[in-house]
């Protein structure tokens, strides 16, 4: 999960300043040793580290903060601030040609997940109403084209190939040409890559520069080799002149050294970063949800995001009117498991929701991506008619839905008894929200997260 562990240590070291009643320039100074030790080992750049601790330090002993009622709140918000600045500020977006189409142009080494990165990048431009072409310029890598294709067949966005024997500034300066007759808007270039940095990649990427001048030259990393992917970034922008990184697999990177270095050893941005394996797994990146998302205050605005992205709003209102009407049953408990499972891995969710750090901890909040597969697949094995009356679920018809799912008796009686709680539960919501509203009944959504 990304940056984990610097997230555990860095909220244990607030936990102890915000235990203090007042603070002391040697409470301050403790705190910015252990916040130092702790960004090292995330493996964030040492000059970076350097700095940074010498800007929180700076702030922090001053007299607002050390006169402050609540002293350690203001440290971490100090820490928040130069953090969110650390990582860029604010969103960097792409810069986009008043005269289409805009040219992307993805570089980076082989195994950073360059060719899967052009057709997520396709799929979140597409979703925002562009019309993109993806341009095969690796003829390198064997079946890369290919993949590429399939990609492109898959998210259902055109591709353009010219096979292994072309140069690939051919091929861009032919896909150009044909992404205007096609009235397409954007041009998304992927190229080959290396195991290594070396002077006939670099030369290649300078030719293809120079013949389809680009708006956007993107250098795609694997957030996991920490230092290794700054200092791709470095060379790469020395010879390309980058305008920004898209960091991929920051969901596996426990660590997140990179995220916290690139921005400020090559001055270029993070602009998107990859959060999992499905198409869809390509988010914008905002520094200051990130740095909220690490000091465990959550992440509230891209959760809200997504649930509107994944939840349908006509199955929400009918919903709203069973939760009213008390006619909520184990399929509508399957609809709200399926969507929430559209919105991403659990561990992630849990993540954008404030103070879910701590609870995490706690032995009564098992939620993961195994449970809610086995709790759809119980669900899947009961009869149209077991989904809406409970109550038919004999000790014979537990057994029939444990061979069915895969699962244990014991697994099916837990769902029953959680999905009864969650009744009890909605009605008590209804009931309170109905009495502090004069009669008016509100909603009481994801019942089945506890």
């Amino acid at each position: 999960m990304a940056f984990e562990s610097l997230a555990e240590k860095l909220q244990g070291i607030f936990k102890n300043l915000r235990g203090k009643g007042k603070l002391s320039e040697k409470d301050v100074s403790q705190a910015m040793r252990e916040i130092r030790m702790a960004l090292l080992e995330a493996d964030v750049n040492y000059k970076v580290v350097k700095e940074f601790i010498n800007n929180l330090k700076e702030k922090a002993v001053g007299a607002e903060v050390l006169e402050s009622l609540t002293p350690g709140q203001q440290v971490v918000k100090i820490v928040h601030q130069e953090m969110t600045a650390l990582m860029g500020g604010s969103l960097s977006k792409l810069n986009m040609s008043s005269k289409p189409p805009t040219v992307v142009m993805l570089v980076g080494l082989q195994g950073a997940g360059k060719t899967t990165t052009c057709g997520k990048l396709a799929l979140l431009l597409k979703k925002q109403g562009k019309n993109p072409l993806l341009v095969a310029c690796d003829i390198y890598r064997p079946a890369a084209i290919k993949q590429l294709q399939i990609l492109g067949e898959n998210l259902d966005v055109s591709v353009f190939t010219m096979g292994e024997k072309s140069k690939p500034v051919d091929i861009v300066e032919a896909a150009r040409s044909f992404a205007e007759k096609q009235g397409k808007d954007m041009l998304i270039i992927d190229t080959a890559g290396r195991l290594h940095i070396d002077e006939d990649l670099m030369s290649e990427l300078e030719g293809i520069k120079k013949k389809c001048r680009p708006h956007e030259i993107l250098l795609v990393v694997d957030a996991m080799t920490g230092q290794d992917a700054v200092n791709a970034a470095e060379v790469f922008n020395d010879r390309l002149g980058l305008d920004g990184v898209i960091l991929t697999k920051l969901d596996g990177d426990a660590r997140g050294g990179a995220a916290l270095s690139v921005k400020a050893v090559t001055g270029k941005p993070i602009k998107f970063v990859g959060m999992g394996e499905k198409p869809e797994a390509l988010e914008p990146f905002y520094p200051d949800r990130m740095s909220s998302r690490i000091l465990g205050m959550g992440d509230v605005l891209t959760l809200i995001e997504k649930a509107q992205d994944s939840v349908d709003a006509k199955k929400a209102a009918e919903l709203q009117q069973k939760l009213r009407k008390n006619e909520y049953t184990l399929e509508d408990f399957l609809d709200q498991l399926q969507q929430m499972k559209s919105m991403g891995p659990i561990n992630q969710i849990m993540d954008m929701l404030p103070g879910m750090g701590k609870m995490k901890g706690m032995k009564n909040v098992e939620i993961n991506e195994q449970d809610l597969k086995k709790t759809e697949a119980i669900i899947r094995s009961m009869t149209k008619e077991e989904r809406r009356k409970t109550e038919l679920l004999n000790a014979g018809r537990r057994k029939r839905i444990a061979r069915g799912s895969g699962t244990s008796v014991q697994d099916v009686n837990k769902l029953i008894k959680q999905y009864e709680q969650s009744l009890k539960l909605i009605k008590q919501m209804n009931q309170m929200q109905s009495s502090a509203k004069g009669g008016k009944k509100g909603s009481f959504n994801l019942p089945f997260l506890k």
